[in-house]
């Protein structure tokens, strides 16, 4: 939600400020959120759409025996991969609800994944 309403947010300062002579342009880099709000909008999404079933922390069992537990994903899954199945639907042999994340709701559950990744080995 907070990506959306960021990527709104600079999409209208980039249009008021290009239709405005006396304002100059912002420059894009300027309304791109950091990696840090990325990775917090991601830990939003996946408290709200993933923690049900999925670990989604550093530590932890996932409350679904089946559900890997988020800081070992992409041990086993390519980000890029990860991403594109995200907008698209995922699809696993356990049981999952259907969804779709749009592309900056993937972004953001990726570089969140990516922060709290790490080499442990933990049955899933």
């Amino acid at each position: 939600m907070h990506v959306v309403i960021r990527s709104m947010l600079g999409a209208a300062l980039l249009a008021a400020a290009a239709c405005s002579p006396t304002v100059p342009a912002t420059p894009t880099s300027a309304v791109e959120p950091s990696q840090a709000a990325l990775a917090e909008d991601g830990r939003i999404i996946a408290e709200t759409q993933c923690a049900g079933c999925h670990a989604i922390a550093d530590t932890g069992a996932s409350p679904l025996e089946a559900a890997p537990v988020f800081r070992t994903v992409l041990s086993r899954y390519s980000a890029e991969a990860l991403e594109q199945d995200l907008i698209e639907g995922i699809r696993v042999a356990h049981p999952m609800p259907e969804f779709h994340f749009n592309p900056q709701g993937a972004d953001a559950l990726i570089v969140y994944l990516q922060s709290i990744q790490t080499n442990e080995n933990t049955p899933q």
